[in-house]
This record gives structure tokens, C-alpha cells and sequence, in this order.
């Protein structure tokens, strides 16, 4: 089944990666809906919400600083490496819904982060912003101006970055061909990016260990992780 995918992507001009929290989980960080993930032991809507985060910072940063710090310790895996491989070749644009930078560790290049990043954080009221790796003393962390910071991430009811959706569009209909990568696009508007690259005419191809609600609608779905699928599909495309 990968043989026609290398076809593909050696005859695109335009590849885009549209890729979740499965990708990443690999690398040791738990996705929010399988059946181990952080979901299941936590109440998003205590954790995710900007209600939620002004009625206790505190412990919404106790609980991001736990998934910085497992974040920060983990390494880009093999499904990582082999995207960023083939932009050695052909460009290449990645759509993620992950807020970890895995991608960029890699060596890619061109990371649209649709929902943010958990290591760079903000001023709830100043323009502050900037990338903090290192753990705050005290919690939750105080900007400069004496307000509250918080991750630059997109919590449920945000809209997301504008400039970065309308890239991620961009690029969606102009593909060739479209990867899904360890998501389900359960979650909108990103969901709508296959949608786009279809209308433009592009191979919508799916890689993900379990059918998900978008298999049916996809050109190619395969039941792999992306770990073990990517590096094959690179090494045939190199062929």
C-alpha cells in the first residue's frame, strides 16, 4: 500500500502533513481521546477553558507544567524524522494540531502550529511573549507589568491564530497531496483541511493505527502508526 503513496509524493510539487497528537505519542506524550490519554484523567473543561484559568491559574499551570516538563524530555521520534527527510526533496508544509515543537526538532522547516506552542507563553493583558524552556519558582508565573502569564496555546472556545489559519488554508489548497498524520480531525476548523485539498484536486491519504471518522472520505488510508509507516514510505520513495 505504501508503493502508490511514494508515486504520489514523487509526483507532487506541493506535500502537506496534517498531523495530531498520534504522531507524538511515540514519543512518549499521551493523545487526548485514545483510551490512555490525558482526557481520561482530567476534566478538560478545568483545564482548558480561559474561564477555567481565571478561576484557578494555579492549577491549570501546575498541570501544563507537568506536560512542559514531560514535553521538554522527549525526542522527536522516527515518523518526526522521516517528515522532515522528505523536505530535503520536495517542499514541504506541516499543519499540526500538537503544541510540543517535535516537528521543528526534527529539522522541519515549515510548521504552521494551529493551536499554538506549550513552550512559549504570554501576557494575559501586555504584549509580552517569548519561548521559556526553563520551570517557573512560583505558580502561576507574573509578567513584568505584574499580570499573570499563560501558555500561547488555543484552549476550547479560542479562535485559532488567524495569520497561522490562513496560511494552513493557503496551503491546503494549493497541495498535491495532503498526509494525515495520528489525528481523527475530530476537532474544528481544522478538520475543514482536507476539505480544502480535496476542492483543489489533491490526494487526501491517511495514516493512522485505527479507522477514524475521515478514513471513508480519504484516496489512501493506512493502519499504521506513523513511527513504523514513514520511514518505509521515505526509504521506497528514495527508490
Amino acid at each position: 500500500m505504501l508503493e502508490p503513496i511514494a508515486d504520489k509524493l514523487r509526483q507532487a510539487k506541493n506535500i502537506v502533513f496534517v498531523t495530531g497528537a498520534g504522531i507524538s505519542q511515540e514519543s512518549g506524550i499521551p493523545t487526548f481521546r485514545g483510551k490512555d490519554g490525558l482526557w481520561r484523567k482530567h476534566d478538560a473543561m478545568k483545564l482548558a477553558t480561559i474561564d477555567a484559568f481565571y478561576e484557578d491559574p494555579k492549577l491549570v499551570w501546575e498541570w501544563y507544567e507537568e506536560r512542559r516538563s514531560n514535553i521538554l524530555a522527549a525526542e522527536p521520534n522516527a515518523g518526526h524524522l522521516a517528515i522532515a527527510a522528505l523536505e530535503k526533496f520536495k517542499p514541504v508544509h506541516i499543519l499540526t494540531q500538537n503544541i510540543d515543537g517535535l516537528h521543528q526538532r526534527a529539522g522541519s522547516s515549515q510548521v504552521h502550529e494551529l493551536h499554538g506552542s506549550i513552550i512559549t507563553v504570554r501576557c494575559t493583558v501586555c504584549d509580552f511573549k517569548d519561548t521559556i524552556t526553563s520551570s517557573f519558582p512560583k505558580l502561576p508565573p507574573i509578567c513584568k507589568c505584574k499580570n499573570m502569564l499563560r501558555p500561547d496555546v488555543v484552549w476550547f472556545g479560542e479562535p485559532l491564530p488567524q495569520g497561522v489559519w490562513n496560511s494552513a488554508i493557503c496551503q491546503a489548497r494549493s497541495c498535491d497531496v495532503m498526509m494525515v498524520v495520528g489525528t481523527s480531525l475530530a476537532v474544528s476548523p481544522a478538520n475543514l483541511l482536507p476539505v480544502y485539498a480535496k476542492q483543489n484536486g489533491a490526494a487526501v491519504i491517511e495514516i493512522n493505527p485505527e479507522e477514524t471518522p475521515m478514513s471513508a472520505d480519504t484516496d489512501i488510508s493506512i493502519r499504521s502508526s506513523a513511527a513504523k509507516a514513514l520511514p518505509e514510505l521515505l526509504s521506497i520513495f528514495q527508490k
